[in-house]
């Protein structure tokens, strides 16, 4: 039997068992790096279909960019390569030989694509310009962690041209709320705020940068995706501009924005328990798991039967009759992998023409006749794609807190969110929090809306949490 740390004894030792036992991920053969193992990879196939199918709708178009850049890219654009410096991987040798100039492996993709932006776009009728790439990328990570912090991660990163800021701004803000929020709480089953970055938090370059929060199960934030707004900063770097319908020349206002593996560390600790994984039905690639109680010829035949039946009805079931291994030990399997939900096939139950129907979610069973097995599966998996979303919101709710003064939010915040008014935050406020090794996740409305412009007025909340 596989056992697991409890969450509450140890919860980064908890995660770590996660992934091993629940055969996610392990690490690679380079500090930092990782190998995503199969049924790891077949969460991240469906979040990037999902993701990508959501960007698309949005108008923007898949590309694909080098791997390697030339440093001079870079530093073409002097706050973006500072804010990246500590993290590149640079290329000084190859063939055998000293490059004439080093080439970074791409830590992200704003100078590359802006080059090619600046190519591409001649005339207002060529925008806006909707790219965005599936790719790996490297950030010399200090301290990594599986799926969380790792030098190489899989990622989207979208790189839009538009020919003026309110289209752009606009753009960012619906990449942001349709596609990263929409899929976190539509298919992960996860709460998430929308917010602004501080100043100091923005992504290096940008002039705007929105955020989506996750809290996880030991109450501390993840960052789940970001949108940022960048301006002409990067258009004023590689000369992207265009000829108007005035027939004078202007700059463009470009954006970025990603999502990573990151989202599968996130699934893990927003929805994980201490019997392992729980997957929402809409991104589990196992909807259903049936499993034989016994090695005998009727039941497997019957389980069969019902793994077919559910297949033919359009829900992702496997038919686990592994021999040679226990009942019990393979509902482990699952219940560490996370399965929404296990059909239970046994002779007794069989004798009266019943099977039973487990929820991973909360444990509970169901006798159900045979005969109504798999219609009733599609109804109990939306049952389970509500209750983790709410579990995940109850637990959000129950750990935020609606503070008044920086000191209670630094007490508030050693076991959840804080949220106060931002003006009593600040510059200030911010460099006291770090001292507590704590960050302004985002700015908000007061009714928690995402903000518009890049003004940050009085009438603005924040929240203050320990992050990963």
């Amino acid at each position: 039997m596989a056992v697991l740390t409890l969450r509450s004894d140890d919860f980064p030792r908890w995660y770590q068992d996660v992934i091993a036992k629940a055969e996610l991920a392990d690490n690679g053969p380079v500090r930092g790096s990782m190998v995503i193992r199969p049924y790891g990879y077949s969460l991240w196939e469906r979040m990037q279909a999902d993701v990508d199918a959501r960007i698309k709708a949005a108008g923007a178009v898949n590309a694909y960019f080098p791997l390697f850049i030339p440093e001079s890219y870079l530093r073409r654009e002097a706050e973006h390569v500072e804010g990246f410096s500590p993290e590149l991987a640079v290329v000084t040798h190859g063939g055998g030989k000293e490059l004439e100039e080093p080439v970074v492996v791409r830590p992200t993709s704003e100078t590359v694509i802006g080059e090619y932006m600046a190519k591409w776009t001649q005339s207002y009728r060529d925008l806006p310009l909707l790219l965005n790439q599936w790719a790996n990328v490297v950030r010399w990570e200090l301290r990594p962690r599986l799926f969380l912090r790792t030098s190489e991660f899989l990622w989207q990163e979208g790189h839009t041209a538009h020919a003026d800021g309110p289209d752009a701004a606009a753009y960012a803000r619906r990449i942001a709320l349709e596609v990263y929020q929409d899929f976190m709480v539509s298919v992960l089953a996860m709460p998430v705020f929308v917010g602004r970055k501080t100043r100091k938090e923005r992504f290096a370059g940008a002039i705007n940068t929105l955020t989506c929060e996750g809290m996880m199960g030991d109450g501390k934030a993840l960052q789940m995706a970001t949108s940022h707004e960048l301006g002409q900063n990067f258009a004023r770097a590689f000369d992207i501009d265009y000829l108007g319908a005035d027939g004078a020349r202007h700059l463009a206002w470009t954006t970025s924005w990603g999502s990573s593996t990151r989202m599968v560390g996130g699934l893990i600790m927003a929805h994980g328990d201490d019997a392992g994984l729980r997957v929402p039905p809409r991104l589990a690639p196992t909807q259903v798991v049936v499993l034989p109680v016994r090695d005998d010829e009727k039941v497997v035949a019957t389980a069969t039967q019902i793994a077919d039946a559910l297949k033919a009805a359009g829900v992702r079931a496997t038919l686990d009759a592994r021999p040679g291994l226990s009942f019990g030990r393979r509902v482990t399997d699952w219940e560490l992998k996370g399965a929404p939900v296990r059909v239970e096939v046994g002779p007794r139950d069989l004798a009266v023409g019943n099977v039973t129907l487990a929820r991973r979610d909360t444990g509970e069973k169901i006798t159900v006749p045979l005969a109504e097995a798999a219609a009733r599966v599609p109804a109990l998996l939306d049952d389970v794609q509500a209750g983790l979303y709410q579990q995940a919101l109850a637990l959000r709710d129950s750990r935020t807190a609606d503070v008044t003064s920086l000191a209670d939010a630094i007490e508030a915040a050693a076991t959840g969110f804080a949220r106060l008014p931002w003006r009593l935050v600040g510059d200030e406020g911010e460099a006291r929090l770090a001292a507590e090794s704590l960050t302004v996740r985002c700015i908000q409305n007061a009714d928690g809306t995402l903000p518009t412009g890049t003004d940050d007025t009085d009438d603005l909340v924040c929240l203050v949490a320990r992050a990963y």
